[in-house]
């Protein structure tokens, strides 16, 4: 196993030898609940509601992972600072969403808790906020664009390729 210790970010998930055949089958079922947990974790979901004008408008949220990275991004931007509270909760998420997503990639057999690590392992080193150039998380966000141009089409031609090969079986 190589040296990690150079690294800001290790993730390391312990794999079990054998996965039960009954929960591979039903885990699609059996992750509802905790994918309706995450998810409202992640999205803010839609309100509804009528203005002034008897107009009937439609706003949608970010959720706690989107109102956190734009709050972090202004802490950074005008204060330079990262309390350390809310570096913990977005750990504490991103933990979260890993123990999911190692479950539902059929990485573990156990159930996602929302508390304990569960043989998922992520750990993040805290920034020095003092040290990081204020406008730098702005400009990686824009250097980003590109990647995520490249990755929007990648995705629609893996559906396009996955939509043609079930249409030939």
């Amino acid at each position: 196993m190589a040296d990690t210790s150079a690294y800001a970010t290790r993730f390391d998930v312990d794999v079990p030898g054998q996965l039960d055949r009954l929960t591979t089958l039903l885990r699609p079922i059996w992750a509802i609940p905790i994918l309706v947990i995450f998810g409202l974790l992640n999205s803010g979901g839609t309100v509804h509601y009528v203005n002034e004008a008897g107009k009937a408008v439609q706003t949608s949220g970010g959720g706690a992972a989107a109102g956190l990275f734009l709050a972090t991004a202004l802490m950074l931007v005008v204060r330079q600072r990262y309390p350390r509270w809310w570096f913990d909760f977005a750990v504490e998420l991103a933990r979260f969403g890993s123990r999911v997503g190692a479950y539902l990639l059929l990485l573990t057999d156990v159930y996602p808790s929302t508390t304990d690590a569960q043989g998922v392992h992520l750990e993040v080193a805290y920034p020095d906020a003092t040290q990081l150039n204020r406008w730098l998380p702005l400009v990686k966000w824009l250097l980003a664009i590109p990647h995520y141009i490249v990755l929007f089409f990648l995705s629609v031609a893996v559906a396009v390729v996955t939509i043609v090969a079930w249409s030939r079986s």
